[in-house]
């Protein structure tokens, strides 16, 4: 779709910081983060919603690799997640870690290169 935000971030059209993909998705930083570390998880391709993903088995493998990856990289246990999908009318997931949001949650170079260490 060339409206779609998420699929120009999917495309490259527009910068993102990346902390994950592969052939069939991608995982960024979001930009207004709820804590630390708040991650997107899309489909490369558009589906208006997560069910609609025809590999969700697979959707889910990354969310659950990631949300891991957040546990080791912010030393924490709770990983919260959402999807609503209302915003953006792309299939998203939401991960973030349950810690206070702070200043340093907008140093997206920095989360983002410690999140990818840590996959």
């Amino acid at each position: 779709m060339n409206t779609c935000i998420f699929c120009k971030i999917a495309s490259k059209e527009i910068p993102a910081d990346i902390v994950y993909e592969d052939e069939n998705f991608l995982a960024f930083l979001d930009i207004h983060p709820r804590a630390p570390g708040h991650i997107q998880v899309i489909p490369k391709h558009h589906y208006r919603w997560v069910w609609d993903t025809p590999n969700i088995d697979s959707y889910f493998k990354v969310v659950q690799k990631l949300a891991v990856a957040l546990q080791k990289t912010f030393n924490v246990q709770l990983i919260r997640s959402q999807i609503f999908g209302e915003e953006i009318e792309h299939a998203h997931v939401w991960i973030w870690p349950n810690i206070p949001l702070e200043g340093s949650a907008t140093n997206f170079a920095e989360i983002t290169q410690r999140i990818k260490n840590v996959i």
